[in-house]
């Protein structure tokens, strides 16, 4: 966490973890985490598949299976989600922040026209009468790019494209107006072209209503001209965080500088992409030290025996490693 993100932090995750109990015994998805996300602003949590960047936000929004547990602080606007009652929580939950899913069948009812599902957002959450809802709700769904809003407005689920389907749950988590707003892999099943035209959606609709965005995803090309700032994950932890355009130009974990080298580039044949080798450790049993030792190529005796923390190495980036790649300026300053 960093000082300047404590005073105006809409969401603050303080020595937050995740634990699941499994008949295997006891598997730790998000160990310790610290993070904030200011008013505004937005935020791109990066990593693997396994790394525990859903589970974070799970979590927070009380939507973990039944055999998880939460343990730590998620302070929205300084009260604690964790600690709320079902009751408490199903209020904040849609009100003040809202999760729009990978797959959008899974948010939407498919028994339920889209009107009945959008109009019921404002009158549980907001007081709206059932004309103001659906005028609001139709607005709403100009807004996102719908074609033809009013006669869709009346379609089920099945009778919508994936691209449009996505936009209704998109409408529908802005509709009550949220402070925050986490996507969750928002765009992977989408075509490139429906992928671009999504992300500018959350990029202008954010904006407008200056909404804080998380972004969750494993990729970290789609994150450029989106976030502000990046968290990368492994095994359950942030090993680095900082502004998105620093984090391309000077990665400091190895990490993330295998995730950069991965991301496909039109001036590369495929056989030329660069892969990690390996494969994310077991978080029932993870390495003594860097969780990320058996994988990279920077690894060193001391990487082995003992787990970095998270260090700041200058203004707001930090990273976990003991041997983090040197930045530009002492580059240049030891040259």
């Amino acid at each position: 966490m960093h000082p300047e993100t404590k005073n105006d932090a809409l969401l603050e995750l303080r020595d937050y973890s995740i634990t699941f109990a499994t008949p295997d015994g006891e598997v730790k998805a998000v160990s310790n985490m610290n993070l904030s996300v200011r008013r505004g602003e937005r935020v791109a949590i990066v990593g693997e598949s396994g790394s525990g960047k859903s589970q974070t936000f799970l979590g927070v929004m009380g939507l973990l299976a039944k055999n998880g547990r939460t343990s730590g602080q998620a302070l929205l606007e300084g009260r604690d989600v964790l600690a709320l009652k079902s009751r408490e929580l199903d209020h904040v939950r849609g009100k003040d922040m809202a999760m729009v899913f990978q797959d959008p069948m899974t948010a939407l009812n498919p028994s339920l026209r889209i009107s009945r599902q959008l109009t019921e957002q404002l009158e549980v959450h907001r007081g709206f009468t059932a004309r103001a809802a659906s005028a609001e709700a139709l607005d709403m769904l100009k807004r996102v790019g719908i074609p033809d809003p009013s006669r869709r407005f009346n379609l089920y689920p099945h009778e919508l494209s994936g691209g449009m389907r996505q936009r209704i749950v998109i409408a529908m988590a802005l509709l009550t107006k949220p402070k925050l707003l986490i996507a969750d892999e928002p765009t992977t099943a989408l075509d490139v072209t429906i992928q671009a035209q999504i992300l500018d959606l959350f990029n202008d609709l954010t904006a407008e209503m200056n909404t804080a965005l998380v972004m969750i995803t494993h990729d970290l090309g789609v994150v450029a001209g989106l976030a502000d700032r990046v968290a990368v994950m492994y095994a359950g932890r942030i090993v680095e965080e900082a502004p998105v355009d620093e984090l391309f130009e000077v990665p400091a974990h190895p990490y993330t500088a295998a995730l950069h080298a991965s991301i496909p580039r039109p001036d590369q044949d495929v056989d030329q992409l660069a892969v990690i080798p390996g494969r994310p450790p077991n978080l029932q049993h993870l390495p003594k030290g860097c969780s990320f030792s058996p994988r990279c190529p920077m690894v060193q005796n001391d990487c082995i025996d003992v787990s970095p923390k998270l260090e700041i190495l200058a203004e707001r980036h930090s990273a976990a490693c003991f041997h983090p790649f040197p930045r530009r300026e002492e580059v240049l300053n030891h040259g």
